[in-house]
């Protein structure tokens, strides 16, 4: 119990620290307090859902790491995080010339991760919320969750293209100029969440293999 305890402290630290870092001279302050703000509410979240849903510290560790992707994010407006010069450093060459990229695809690296490092929290909360034991309908809740957890961010964003300027709501945004950034940014999400499902779905199946033939 004392270690798990420790790897939620250890984490929630870390976040706390790149929160830290990530606040000194953030490209844009308004867009930069927004997106924290939801980091603010999100790791709220995941502390009820670790004290009151019982999810693993596994489970919480998963989605700290998804908050330090997504901070790094807001640190750089998403458009801007500057991952091709990190990686010439690092490696000699560029991602985005690597893959032929065209825009900056930072924001499509976060939406795949909600989904995929956000999964067994999504299970687990479901299980102790709604007391199911099937893991096939667990895993069917939390598709559900993450479609529509998605769905609502992407209309939460839209409706800050309705009272902010231009401006402010690409920043926030960053959609580059692509009129399905919505929907690509969702089925990513879906996309990481349906490969974690699969992960789930085969350690619970060799788990009972191993049961039964013990």
């Amino acid at each position: 119990m004392q270690r798990n305890v420790n790897s939620v402290i250890v984490s929630t630290a870390a976040v706390v620290i790149v929160i830290v870092l990530a606040s000194i001279e953030p490209l844009d302050w308004s867009s930069y307090l927004l997106h924290q703000l939801g980091t603010l509410l999100f790791l709220a979240v995941m502390i009820i859902a670790y004290r009151y849903w019982q999810i693993s510290k596994n489970a919480y560790v998963q989605s700290m790491i998804f908050l330090v992707v997504h901070i790094i994010g807001a640190r750089y407006l998403y458009s801007y995080v500057p991952y091709d010069n990190w990686t010439e450093q690092l490696f000699g060459i560029g991602l985005n010339e690597w893959f032929g990229w065209q825009r900056n695809m930072y924001d499509r690296l976060v939406h795949f991760s909600y989904g995929l490092l956000l999964f067994t929290a999504m299970i687990e909360s479901a299980k102790s919320i709604f007391k199911i034991q099937s893991i096939t309908l667990l895993i069917a809740i939390a598709l559900m969750i993450n479609m529509s957890t998605s769905l609502l961010y992407e209309l939460f964003e839209w409706s800050l293209t309705m009272i902010m300027s231009p401006e402010a709501s690409e920043a926030y945004n960053g959609q580059q100029g692509d009129i399905w950034d919505a929907h690509k940014d969702m089925a990513l999400a879906l996309l990481g969440g349906i490969v974690s499902a699969v992960i789930i779905f085969y350690q619970n199946y060799s788990r009972q293999l191993i049961e039964v033939s013990q």
